[in-house]
């Protein structure tokens, strides 16, 4: 059985994990027979967000307590995991991957990383253990890989379908740290076999519940291609 960290970065899609592709990335491993560890930064989220009318809310909350709600309260924090003890990582998308993992968000490329998730994603390249990493997660991955040798190739979505982002404005933030950004639609993902690395835009793009879905269904798959084929 692979044990596949996944890491969340709090609840809802304006302010932690988009939970449709928390929940579909858990669904696809777990149906693949993987043993999943889910995992977040102990701390403050940058804001809380009020899902309904999209404004900040006059509170704080933790990212990890947070995130439990996805994981059904079995969830551990980043700085717990070595990387060396599992087989491959997971980073679903939404605004909190870009508030509570780094601050793409708010800064773009030049914003904050968590040091521990830098740790954890280092971890897993050296070790060569796979990555997926979807909508935002890859700035995550691209920022964790700055200054190092590794040149990642790493999607955010295309701008020639449609999205509500910048997506060529992202692209490009990426390349400023050295990754090698392609433009990947909702059907497609981007597969860097040389670092073992798959991207997928899911909800970067306007897209269904159906595509989203299928779209993680195909990062998932050739994460356990790669799992299963070393």
């Amino acid at each position: 059985m692979k044990k596949v960290v996944v890491l969340l970065a709090g609840s809802g899609v304006y302010d932690g994990s988009e939970i449709h592709e928390a929940v579909f990335s858990l669904l696809a491993i777990d149906r693949r027979k993987g043993e999943i560890t889910c995992v977040a930064p102990d701390k403050e989220q940058f804001h809380v967000v009020n899902h309904i009318t999209g404004e900040p809310m006059d509170e704080t909350r933790n990212v990890m307590i947070e995130a439990a709600r996805i994981a059904r309260g079995e969830i551990q924090p980043v700085s717990a995991i070595d990387m060396k003890n599992y087989d491959a990582l997971v980073i679903p998308g939404g605004f909190g991957a870009a508030k509570n993992l780094n601050q793409w968000a708010i800064h773009g490329p030049e914003g904050e990383l968590d040091r521990e998730v830098q740790k954890l994603i280092r971890s897993a390249v050296e070790n060569d253990k796979p990555i997926a990493a979807m909508c935002m997660g890859p700035t995550v991955v691209a920022q964790a890989l700055a200054g190092t040798n590794v040149k990642a190739t790493l999607t955010v979505g295309s701008d020639e379908a449609d999205s509500p982002y910048d997506i060529k404005g992202i692209s490009d933030g990426m390349k400023s740290l050295g990754a090698h950004p392609v433009m990947k639609t909702v059907h497609q993902i981007a597969v860097d076999s040389e670092n073992k690395i798959i991207t997928a835009p899911c909800y970067m793009m306007n897209a269904s519940i159906t595509e989203i879905h299928e779209n993680i269904e195909d990062l998932i798959d050739k994460l356990f291609e790669f799992l299963n084929n070393p």
